[in-house]
């Protein structure tokens, strides 16, 4: 039967706890070096810790060794990437080439910075020995459909959080900005940052606008469109997020994946265990800035927050009326003192905190910019983040007991849901049962007891309820037999897909790009021995940017302001984003419905 995957990010021990808590089959968790988010890194011992409380529940670690690699780099790398196996990760996400070449022992995934697009990219990416690999963001429904029937590889694809508007690992922007690359896990993202669409001859369109910066993405109602497609693992966003989010939007998603599994008999959850989260998720609540399918339904505008790359939150209605230093919204909205509120101001957005509510009159830190007709988001709740912050939510794991009683002894027998069964037994005299249903509800009660174990009995059954079996006694066996079925669990062998890099895979084209980005001889070899005959010099290295590509996107700026060259624009001629002394020019490739930005002089 096949398996689907909910993988959740983890910054840190306490947020991949908190993310297997709340019911992921899998974490991806940064290691000290060569992960795209060198603010996440973690020692070796840390990531043995989120490894050992994962596997309690069949549960997977994915570590991210997804950077670009120099020479010099990697024996760091290979040391790295063996030191986490040793540990029992169970992949790696890796961006280059070299490590595929480094005879790892371990399932190796093809991060999204290798920039899957492309059926032939994938059937290649499985060919060579992936076990799984990692969609870019921008693709449809159809084009996920395509890559899916095509590779034998198993598709992971981002269904909530941060999108990056470049294509994955083709995003040159912040090292052509700042020096710190994306591909080198330091990017600076001026996709955020407000810019100036101009004709480059001094006439500005759009001043000082966020018009790269696009909404985050929610598929949570389309999951089982994407299980239908042939998607095996759906991947939230988030490893610099906080514990709260991680709490908040796995609950979300365990909630929308088991909806989507329940009508689809043939598949089932990759792990075990079941969360009963004692708030009610809501994504909403927690860091958004606006929710969007992106492409999934085909390109289209109104994907972008021209406005702010900040979270937005919830939206929650409109100013009916200015009181002095209160408002009132149109229509009642269950705002509370210390949630933070936010709106648009003269182009830019404003927050503030609510001091006071009382009878529909709501008191903000401030009111400037509170006028009649401004929308009232918020950001923060407060009573929400409280609930979240006080949560202790288990994850348990569905067992059956079963006590036999005669007159030589007693037995106690655990089975879990995923048919692991272990005994434990005391050989002693047992005096007959003065009440044997008084004594069959005792033992069922004792042998329901799970503390703070892992486990949760569901049910308990009794044999011999003519024998007395004293409450410590059954109290015992049962610590012993928790301790016996966790130890059990632990040595449940473990599916991977190791696969041999095939020989006679052929690359889908003979010449690997700069920015593709082969940086180091380990990925040369891997290449050419793939049939590439020109490998171009690794954008990565450039010196210059001047008339390169510095990103590559599926977003398209004429598209979303309304100026589609295929639609009878206005602006005609030449289209630059500027900022300070930044210049770079804009193209359109309308027969792919994408847009370059290439670097040049102001």
């Amino acid at each position: 039967m096949k398996t689907v995957e909910l993988l959740a990010p983890a910054k840190d021990c306490v947020s991949a706890f908190a993310a297997i808590d709340y019911g992921a089959d899998a974490v991806y968790i940064g290691g000290v070096r060569f992960g795209a988010r060198q603010a996440a890194g973690n020692s070796v011992e840390q990531i043995a810790r989120v490894v050992e409380y994962a596997h309690r529940y069949g549960a997977r670690v994915h570590a991210t060794l997804n950077t670009l690699l120099w020479d010099d780099e990697l024996a760091d790398a290979g040391r790295q990437a063996r030191e986490l196996i040793a540990v029992g990760v169970d992949a790696l996400i890796v961006q280059d080439m070299a490590l595929r070449r480094m005879n790892l022992p371990v399932e190796l995934h093809a991060s999204t910075q290798v920039s899957v697009r492309t059926p032939d990219m994938a059937r290649f990416l499985g060919e060579a020995g992936f076990a799984r690999v990692i969609l870019e963001r921008a693709l449809s429904l159809d084009e996920i459909r395509a890559v899916c029937a095509a590779t034998s590889a198993e598709v992971e694809c981002f269904v909530h959080g941060a999108i990056c508007v470049g294509f994955s690992g083709r995003c040159f922007l912040s090292r052509s900005l700042s020096g710190r690359s994306g591909n080198r896990g330091a990017c600076s993202q001026p996709c955020r940052l407000p810019w100036d669409l101009t004709d480059g001859a001094g006439r500005t369109y759009i001043k000082s606008k966020h018009l790269l910066s696009v909404r985050d993405m929610n598929l949570s109602a389309r999951l089982g469109e994407l299980l239908d497609a042939g998607v095996s693992s759906f991947k939230i966003e988030g490893r610099l997020k906080d514990t709260n989010y991680i709490r908040n939007v796995v609950a979300a998603y365990r909630r929308a994946v088991d909806e989507a599994l329940a009508a689809r008999p043939h598949l089932r959850r990759k792990s075990v265990g079941e969360s009963f989260p004692d708030f009610r998720p809501d994504p909403a609540k927690s860091f958004t800035r606006g929710e969007s399918s992106y492409f999934f339904d085909g390109k289209r505008a109104g994907v972008a927050s021209f406005d702010t790359p900040k979270s937005v939150g919830e939206r929650i209605g409109r100013v009916g009326r200015v009181e002095g230093r209160a408002f009132r919204l149109e229509k009642p909205a269950d705002l509370a003192p210390g949630d933070g509120i936010c709106f648009v101001c003269g182009g830019e957005l404003v927050g503030t905190n609510i001091n006071a509510v009382a009878s529909g009159r709501i008191l903000p830190n401030r009111i400037e910019g509170i006028v009649p007709g401004v929308e009232i988001f918020r950001n923060y709740d407060h009573r929400f983040n409280k609930l979240l912050t006080a949560s202790r939510t288990r994850r348990t794991i569905a067992v059956r007991a079963h006590v036999e009683a005669t007159a030589g002894g007693v037995r106690l027998i655990y089975t879990d849901c995923e048919g692991v069964r272990v005994d434990v037994a005391r050989a002693v005299a047992l005096d007959r049962a003065k009440s044997p249903e008084a004594n069959a509800l005792a033992l069922r009660t004792q042998a329901a007891k799970s503390g703070d174990t892992i486990f949760r009995v569901d049910e308990a059954t009794v044999e011999g309820i003519g024998w007395f079996v004293p409450a410590s006694l059954v109290a015992g066996l049962r610590r012993e037999g928790f301790q016996k079925l966790a130890f059990a669990r632990q040595r449940l062998p473990r599916e991977h897909r190791i696969l041999p890099e095939n020989p006679a895979a052929l690359y889908p084209s003979d010449t690997v790009t700069a920015d593709e980005n082969v940086t180091n001889r380990l990925a040369e070899a891997f290449y050419r021995d793939h049939g590439v005959k020109h490998i171009e010099p690794p954008l990565e290295r450039a010196c210059s940017f001047e008339g390169r590509c510095v990103m590559h996107s599926a977003y398209c700026l004429r598209r979303e302001i309304g100026e589609c060259l295929r639609e009878h624009p206005r602006l005609r001629g030449d289209l630059y984003i500027e900022r300070g002394m930044q210049r770079y020019r804009l193209e359109f490739d309308c027969a792919r419905c994408e847009m370059k930005v290439v670097g040049c002089k102001k």
